[in-house]
């Protein structure tokens, strides 16, 4: 029977947003301090936008995709391979997971935490 006759599974699109979410966030605890940094701090949870043509709508075979993932980052760090390794991961987990070829990872930098603001470190002294 060929696959057209027999069905589709369809993934919803707030599945496809937890999926980037979860990788963004994964990807954001693998790429390592900056040094001076305290080890193990973390950014504030991402937020991801899906925009996904899924497979039934083009006649078959995978999904495709464009994503967006809003990133909040510790500052001093490497902003460029902190935004590689999220568009990496995530278009990678959302291939492996949801079938879906990613032709877009956009990553917007909400917000730069400095060692010394909140929620990275304690307030102390003034931050230039």
């Amino acid at each position: 029977m060929p696959a057209a006759d027999r069905g589709a599974t369809r993934i919803a699109d707030r599945v496809l947003t937890k999926i980037a979410i979860r990788a963004a966030r994964e990807a954001l605890g693998a790429v390592p301090d900056a040094p001076g940094e305290p080890h193990g701090r973390r950014a504030a949870v991402p937020r991801a936008m899906i925009a996904a043509r899924h497979p039934s709508d083009r006649g078959g075979g995978s999904g495709d995709g464009r994503v967006w993932v809003a990133v909040e980052l510790p500052y001093p760090c490497d902003i460029g391979a902190q935004c590689d390794a999220v568009r990496a991961r995530v278009s990678a987990r959302l291939r492996e997971l949801a079938a879906l070829e990613v032709r877009q990872v956009t990553v917007e930098v909400t917000r730069l935490h400095t060692v010394r603001s909140s929620p990275f470190g304690t307030r102390r002294g003034r931050t230039r």
